[in-house]
Protein backbone atom coordinates (compact mmCIF):
# COMPACT_ATOMS: atom_id res chain seq x y z
CA UNK A 1 0.00 0.00 0.00
CA UNK A 2 1.39 3.10 -1.09
CA UNK A 3 0.42 6.62 0.49
CA UNK A 4 2.05 9.37 -1.09
CA UNK A 5 6.44 8.94 -0.54
CA UNK A 6 5.06 6.24 2.33
CA UNK A 7 5.03 2.74 1.48
CA UNK A 8 3.59 0.06 3.60
CA UNK A 9 4.32 -3.84 3.20
CA UNK A 10 2.74 -4.90 6.45
CA UNK A 11 1.77 -3.43 9.81
CA UNK A 12 2.45 -6.18 12.98
CA UNK A 13 0.53 -5.41 15.87
CA UNK A 14 2.65 -4.11 18.55
CA UNK A 15 1.62 -2.18 22.21
CA UNK A 16 3.17 0.80 23.48
CA UNK A 17 6.11 -0.02 21.78
CA UNK A 18 9.78 2.12 21.03
CA UNK A 19 11.17 2.65 17.86
CA UNK A 20 14.95 3.22 17.83
CA UNK A 21 15.48 5.85 14.94
CA UNK A 22 19.19 5.85 12.52
CA UNK A 23 19.86 8.58 10.56
CA UNK A 24 23.34 8.98 8.40
CA UNK A 25 24.68 12.36 7.72
CA UNK A 26 24.87 14.92 10.16
CA UNK A 27 24.94 12.98 13.69
CA UNK A 28 26.63 9.82 12.25
CA UNK A 29 30.48 10.13 12.97
CA UNK A 30 32.23 6.89 13.79
CA UNK A 31 28.68 5.34 12.70
CA UNK A 32 27.55 5.50 16.30
CA UNK A 33 23.60 6.62 15.17
CA UNK A 34 23.65 3.42 12.10
CA UNK A 35 25.90 1.35 13.86
CA UNK A 36 23.72 0.86 17.42
CA UNK A 37 20.66 0.32 15.50
CA UNK A 38 21.90 -2.35 12.82
CA UNK A 39 23.74 -4.25 16.25
CA UNK A 40 20.60 -3.77 17.99
CA UNK A 41 18.54 -5.64 14.70
CA UNK A 42 21.20 -8.46 14.53
CA UNK A 43 19.59 -11.99 14.74
CA UNK A 44 16.51 -10.50 15.31
CA UNK A 45 13.04 -12.34 13.35
CA UNK A 46 12.67 -8.73 11.76
CA UNK A 47 9.22 -7.75 9.79
CA UNK A 48 9.73 -5.54 6.69
CA UNK A 49 7.13 -2.69 7.38
CA UNK A 50 7.64 -0.22 5.28
CA UNK A 51 9.91 2.48 3.84
CA UNK A 52 9.96 6.26 2.71
CA UNK A 53 10.40 6.54 -0.77
CA UNK A 54 13.53 9.23 -1.47
CA UNK A 55 12.01 11.88 -3.99
CA UNK A 56 11.38 14.73 -2.94
CA UNK A 57 13.69 14.75 0.39
CA UNK A 58 17.12 14.89 -0.94
CA UNK A 59 19.23 17.03 -3.27
CA UNK A 60 20.74 14.43 -5.87
CA UNK A 61 22.77 16.90 -7.99
CA UNK A 62 24.42 20.07 -6.32
CA UNK A 63 25.26 23.06 -7.97
CA UNK A 64 29.29 23.42 -7.84
CA UNK A 65 32.20 21.97 -8.40
CA UNK A 66 33.07 17.96 -8.54
CA UNK A 67 34.14 18.02 -4.74
CA UNK A 68 31.14 19.43 -3.59
CA UNK A 69 28.21 17.73 -5.99
CA UNK A 70 29.82 14.36 -5.01
CA UNK A 71 28.49 14.45 -1.21
CA UNK A 72 24.93 14.48 -2.69
CA UNK A 73 25.57 11.96 -5.76
CA UNK A 74 23.99 8.69 -5.68
CA UNK A 75 26.87 6.09 -5.58
CA UNK A 76 27.61 3.69 -8.63
CA UNK A 77 29.77 0.98 -9.46
CA UNK A 78 30.71 0.19 -13.12
CA UNK A 79 32.60 -3.17 -13.73
CA UNK A 80 34.16 -4.28 -17.50
CA UNK A 81 32.14 -1.23 -18.19
CA UNK A 82 28.41 -3.05 -16.97
CA UNK A 83 26.77 -0.51 -14.44
CA UNK A 84 26.43 -3.23 -11.49
CA UNK A 85 25.05 -1.03 -8.95
CA UNK A 86 23.53 2.15 -8.43
CA UNK A 87 22.93 3.45 -4.97
CA UNK A 88 19.34 5.33 -4.50
CA UNK A 89 18.57 6.29 -0.78
CA UNK A 90 17.02 4.05 1.45
CA UNK A 91 14.92 4.62 4.72
CA UNK A 92 13.16 1.52 5.57
CA UNK A 93 11.49 0.51 8.77
CA UNK A 94 11.21 -3.02 10.18
CA UNK A 95 9.97 -4.36 13.63
CA UNK A 96 10.31 -7.34 16.14
CA UNK A 97 7.13 -7.94 17.57
CA UNK A 98 8.32 -10.15 20.13
CA UNK A 99 10.30 -7.94 21.49
CA UNK A 100 7.63 -4.96 21.04
CA UNK A 101 10.66 -3.42 18.77
CA UNK A 102 10.51 -0.78 15.76
CA UNK A 103 13.32 0.29 13.63
CA UNK A 104 14.08 2.88 11.28
CA UNK A 105 17.37 2.78 9.05
CA UNK A 106 17.55 6.24 6.94
CA UNK A 107 19.51 9.16 5.85
CA UNK A 108 18.31 13.08 7.33
CA UNK A 109 16.64 14.43 4.26
CA UNK A 110 18.14 17.66 2.70
CA UNK A 111 14.81 19.00 2.25
CA UNK A 112 10.86 19.16 3.10
CA UNK A 113 11.61 18.13 6.77
CA UNK A 114 7.85 18.45 7.80
CA UNK A 115 6.89 15.56 5.15
CA UNK A 116 9.29 13.37 5.89
CA UNK A 117 8.65 13.75 9.58
CA UNK A 118 4.95 12.63 8.67
CA UNK A 119 5.81 9.49 7.10
CA UNK A 120 7.72 8.78 10.53
CA UNK A 121 5.03 9.63 12.80
CA UNK A 122 2.34 8.04 10.59
CA UNK A 123 4.06 4.95 10.36
CA UNK A 124 4.66 5.14 14.51
CA UNK A 125 0.88 5.45 15.00
CA UNK A 126 0.08 2.74 13.03
CA UNK A 127 2.41 0.77 15.04
CA UNK A 128 1.33 1.80 18.34
CA UNK A 129 4.54 3.55 19.16
CA UNK A 130 4.87 5.30 22.62
CA UNK A 131 8.55 6.14 22.73
CA UNK A 132 11.37 7.15 19.51
CA UNK A 133 14.76 6.83 20.45
CA UNK A 134 17.77 8.37 18.44
CA UNK A 135 20.96 7.86 19.03
CA UNK A 136 24.11 10.10 17.40
CA UNK A 137 27.18 11.59 17.83
CA UNK A 138 29.47 14.38 17.53
CA UNK A 139 32.78 15.18 17.46
CA UNK A 140 34.51 16.41 20.42
CA UNK A 141 37.09 16.75 23.05
CA UNK A 142 36.88 12.92 24.48
CA UNK A 143 40.46 10.98 23.72
CA UNK A 144 39.85 7.75 22.45
CA UNK A 145 40.97 6.22 25.24
CA UNK A 146 38.72 6.91 27.99
CA UNK A 147 34.55 5.92 27.74
CA UNK A 148 32.68 8.49 25.34
CA UNK A 149 30.39 11.30 27.44
CA UNK A 150 26.72 10.48 26.41
CA UNK A 151 24.22 13.95 26.35
CA UNK A 152 20.87 13.22 26.06
CA UNK A 153 17.60 15.45 25.42
CA UNK A 154 13.61 14.64 25.30
CA UNK A 155 10.47 15.44 24.32
CA UNK A 156 9.05 16.29 27.51
CA UNK A 157 10.37 17.40 30.70
CA UNK A 158 9.11 14.21 32.90
CA UNK A 159 12.02 12.12 31.11
CA UNK A 160 14.81 14.11 32.17
CA UNK A 161 15.04 12.14 35.54
CA UNK A 162 15.62 9.35 32.87
CA UNK A 163 18.79 10.84 31.70
CA UNK A 164 20.06 11.11 35.53
CA UNK A 165 19.13 7.85 36.09
CA UNK A 166 21.41 6.42 33.57
CA UNK A 167 24.05 8.91 33.49
CA UNK A 168 23.29 10.96 30.52
CA UNK A 169 24.17 14.32 30.56
CA UNK A 170 21.28 16.71 29.57
CA UNK A 171 22.75 19.08 26.54
CA UNK A 172 22.82 22.12 26.54
CA UNK A 173 23.81 22.63 22.80
CA UNK A 174 22.84 25.91 21.20
CA UNK A 175 23.84 26.13 17.20
CA UNK A 176 22.22 24.31 13.62
CA UNK A 177 19.42 22.14 14.06
CA UNK A 178 19.51 18.24 13.36
CA UNK A 179 16.33 16.53 12.04
CA UNK A 180 16.20 14.09 15.11
CA UNK A 181 16.21 17.81 17.16
CA UNK A 182 13.27 18.79 14.79
CA UNK A 183 11.23 14.88 15.51
CA UNK A 184 11.92 15.99 19.71
CA UNK A 185 10.63 19.12 19.01
CA UNK A 186 7.16 17.99 17.19
CA UNK A 187 6.80 14.58 19.25
CA UNK A 188 4.53 15.74 22.14
CA UNK A 189 2.11 17.27 19.63
CA UNK A 190 2.10 13.47 18.04
CA UNK A 191 1.34 11.97 21.59
CA UNK A 192 4.69 10.74 21.46
CA UNK A 193 7.55 10.80 24.04
CA UNK A 194 11.17 10.72 22.46
CA UNK A 195 14.90 10.72 23.27
CA UNK A 196 18.06 11.27 21.91
CA UNK A 197 21.35 9.83 23.14
CA UNK A 198 24.35 11.17 21.32
CA UNK A 199 27.99 10.34 22.12
CA UNK A 200 30.51 12.72 22.37
CA UNK A 201 33.32 11.11 19.93
CA UNK A 202 37.26 12.05 19.23
CA UNK A 203 37.21 15.04 17.18
CA UNK A 204 40.88 13.52 15.64
CA UNK A 205 39.56 10.24 14.11
CA UNK A 206 37.26 9.59 11.12
CA UNK A 207 35.59 5.72 10.42
CA UNK A 208 33.76 3.47 12.96
CA UNK A 209 34.06 4.00 16.55
CA UNK A 210 32.98 0.54 18.11
CA UNK A 211 34.29 2.18 21.25
CA UNK A 212 31.25 4.54 21.37
CA UNK A 213 28.84 2.58 19.32
CA UNK A 214 29.31 -0.31 22.38
CA UNK A 215 28.48 2.57 25.33
CA UNK A 216 25.34 3.52 23.42
CA UNK A 217 24.38 0.08 23.20
CA UNK A 218 25.01 -0.76 26.75
CA UNK A 219 22.71 2.54 28.15
CA UNK A 220 20.07 1.90 25.52
CA UNK A 221 19.91 -2.01 27.05
CA UNK A 222 19.08 -0.30 30.32
CA UNK A 223 16.77 2.03 28.98
CA UNK A 224 15.02 -0.64 27.51
CA UNK A 225 15.37 -3.56 29.81
CA UNK A 226 16.21 -5.54 26.97
CA UNK A 227 19.61 -7.96 27.18
CA UNK A 228 21.92 -7.10 24.02
CA UNK A 229 24.51 -9.42 23.26
CA UNK A 230 28.31 -6.62 23.95
CA UNK A 231 30.65 -9.77 23.31
CA UNK A 232 31.67 -8.81 19.78
CA UNK A 233 31.40 -5.18 20.39
CA UNK A 234 33.70 -5.53 23.48
CA UNK A 235 36.12 -7.35 21.41
CA UNK A 236 36.13 -4.65 18.51
CA UNK A 237 36.35 -2.19 20.89
CA UNK A 238 39.60 -3.06 22.49
CA UNK A 239 40.93 -3.87 18.96
CA UNK A 240 39.94 -0.36 17.53
CA UNK A 241 41.78 1.02 20.39
CA UNK A 242 44.67 -0.85 19.90
CA UNK A 243 45.16 0.20 16.52
CA UNK A 244 44.53 3.91 16.94
CA UNK A 245 47.09 3.89 19.66
CA UNK A 246 49.18 2.08 17.10
CA UNK A 247 48.52 4.59 14.28
CA UNK A 248 49.53 7.25 16.22
CA UNK A 249 52.42 6.24 17.75
CA UNK A 250 54.75 8.20 15.17
CA UNK A 251 52.72 11.59 15.25
CA UNK A 252 54.31 13.24 18.31
CA UNK A 253 51.95 16.30 17.99
CA UNK A 254 48.92 14.42 17.63
CA UNK A 255 50.39 12.28 21.16
CA UNK A 256 50.51 15.38 22.83
CA UNK A 257 47.00 16.25 21.58
CA UNK A 258 46.20 13.10 23.33
CA UNK A 259 47.63 13.33 26.46
CA UNK A 260 46.26 16.99 27.22
CA UNK A 261 42.57 15.40 26.56
CA UNK A 262 43.36 12.57 28.88
CA UNK A 263 44.18 14.39 31.48
CA UNK A 264 41.21 17.37 31.06
CA UNK A 265 38.49 14.10 30.67
CA UNK A 266 40.47 12.41 34.66
CA UNK A 267 40.27 15.85 35.62
CA UNK A 268 36.88 16.56 35.27
CA UNK A 269 36.11 13.20 37.17
CA UNK A 270 37.71 14.16 40.04
CA UNK A 271 36.55 17.74 40.13
CA UNK A 272 39.74 19.72 39.06
CA UNK A 273 39.07 22.58 36.87
CA UNK A 274 39.98 22.71 33.00
CA UNK A 275 42.39 25.34 32.13
CA UNK A 276 40.73 27.45 29.67
CA UNK A 277 42.50 28.21 26.05
CA UNK A 278 43.91 31.33 27.19
CA UNK A 279 45.37 29.79 30.33
CA UNK A 280 46.84 26.90 28.55
CA UNK A 281 48.55 29.26 26.11
CA UNK A 282 49.67 31.07 28.81
CA UNK A 283 51.08 28.06 30.68
CA UNK A 284 53.22 27.17 27.33
CA UNK A 285 54.25 30.62 27.17
CA UNK A 286 56.00 30.55 30.86
CA UNK A 287 57.08 26.85 29.91
CA UNK A 288 58.91 28.55 26.74
CA UNK A 289 60.42 31.21 28.90
CA UNK A 290 62.02 28.82 31.55
CA UNK A 291 63.43 27.30 28.47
Amino acid sequence: MTQGPLTIQNMPKLSDATMLLALTGWMDGGLVSTGTVRHVMQGRDLTAVGRIEPGGFYIDQFPGDMNVSAIFRPEVKHEGGLVTRFDMTTNEFTADPRANLAFFLGKEPNINWPGFGKCIFDVCEQLNIKRIIFMGSFGGSVPHTREPRLYGSVSHRALLPLLEHHGIRPSDYEGPGSFASYLCHLAPRQGLEMLSIVAEIPGYLQGANPLSIEAVTRRLSRILELPFDHAKLREASTAWELQVTDAITNNEELQATVRRLEEQYDNELIGVPTPTADEEEEEEEEEHEEE
